[in-house]
């Protein structure tokens, strides 16, 4: 059976206080633990108009707080802004405010523009030390010693308890894939950032060049997706008209908080409207049943036993009533009981 995931980057809405963007997703985490999805992951983007989430390790803790067992964690944490120590003990303690259920995404990009990455990070060359800062942070969440020489060995992450955060590597290339690989651990490519692009190549590196390890001993992948039901299909697409809006406007450099349906049409130029028009044809949108073959379509095709879904909407109930109507159309546990 087709596990589900979710994954929400707390959406800043054009008219909503932004505030209020990070309050709708823990209402969002407790509906979709209801509705029995696997697992409720965060992003963490910066200084970006769209995107309210900025600290996935401050918000987990507060789902932490409101859920009880549905697996939750970041997707991702950006490493190389911070100290592998520091991000260590962050989701220690998220392990001991949610024992056994935490997952700690890793991602490499910036998640911001240049400047803002500056300011976060002074060192531009950060990001070389990824595939370093990742073993580091390996080792310290799961209480091991630190290599001779090692300038950690010795320190440790605390609280140590008897479970662990599990590490994941995000990522929408073949980098992130290689060294998921090459650890271990298990790979979520970003589908909905790059339209699929590279995925096969990506999973296929991933699955060929797999090391088993003591956390993993088979590839496990996983694809975040952009999807959004409705109860009609003329509503589904009405709904997405916000997000393709989003998506035509980033691809031309603007950034903005995400606009109604009936705003997102306004003041659209002929290629505008062209390229919005053309993301219909593989949008994962529709009624229940229409997106649901759509997605198992995909998730067939890619041989996943899992996908994530991201739903962006201007209306918040619009966004909890997908989910729903997702985890009826596919039978969650949850909606057997």
């Amino acid at each position: 059976m087709l596990k589900l995931s979710v994954l929400d980057q707390s959406v800043i809405a054009k008219g909503r206080p932004q505030d209020a963007s990070i309050r709708h997703t823990l209402a969002l985490a407790e509906h979709c633990e209801k509705l029995g999805y696997e697992r409720f992951w965060v992003s963490e983007h910066h200084s970006l108009p769209s995107i309210a989430g900025t600290a996935p390790e401050v918000l987990l803790a507060a789902i932490a707080a409101r859920t009880s067992l549905i697996r939750i964690g970041s997707a991702g944490v950006m490493l190389p802004h911070y100290s592998s120590l520091k991000v260590a003990e962050q989701f220690r303690v998220l392990d001991a405010l949610a024992p056994g259920r935490v997952d700690l995404g890793l991602g490499r990009a910036p998640g911001s523009d240049g400047r803002t990455s500056q300011l976060l990070n002074p060192d531009r060359y950060a990001s070389e030390r990824f595939p370093q800062q990742v073993m580091e942070l390996q080792a310290w969440v799961t209480g091991q010693t630190m290599p001779a020489g090692h300038p950690g060995q010795g320190v440790w992450a605390l609280p140590i308890g008897q479970t662990a955060p599990s590490l994941w590597i995000l990522g929408s290339s073949n980098y992130g894939a290689q060294l998921a690989a090459h650890l271990g651990l298990p790979y979520a490519f970003a589908y909905f950032f790059s339209d699929g692009v590279g995925v096969e190549e990506a999973l296929d590196l991933y699955r060929s060049q797999f090391q088993p390890s003591a956390f993993l001993n088979k590839p496990y992948a996983t694809i975040c997706v952009s999807a959004l039901l409705a109860d009609t299909e003329e509503e589904a697409w009405l709904q997405f008209q916000s997000r393709a809006r989003w998506r035509c406007d980033r691809d031309r450099g603007r950034f903005g908080p995400l606009l109604s349906p009936e705003e997102a049409m306004m003041n659209l130029s002929a290629e505008d409207q062209a390229r919005m028009e053309s993301m219909r044809t593989t949008a994962l949108v529709g009624t229940p049943d229409q997106a649901a073959e759509k997605i198992r379509a995909l998730a067939s095709s890619l041989e996943l036993d899992e996908l994530v879904v991201c739903t962006w909407t201007h209306d918040p109930a619009v966004q909890l009533r997908s989910f729903q109507l997702l985890a009826q159309v596919f039978d969650l546990p949850a909606m057997k009981s």
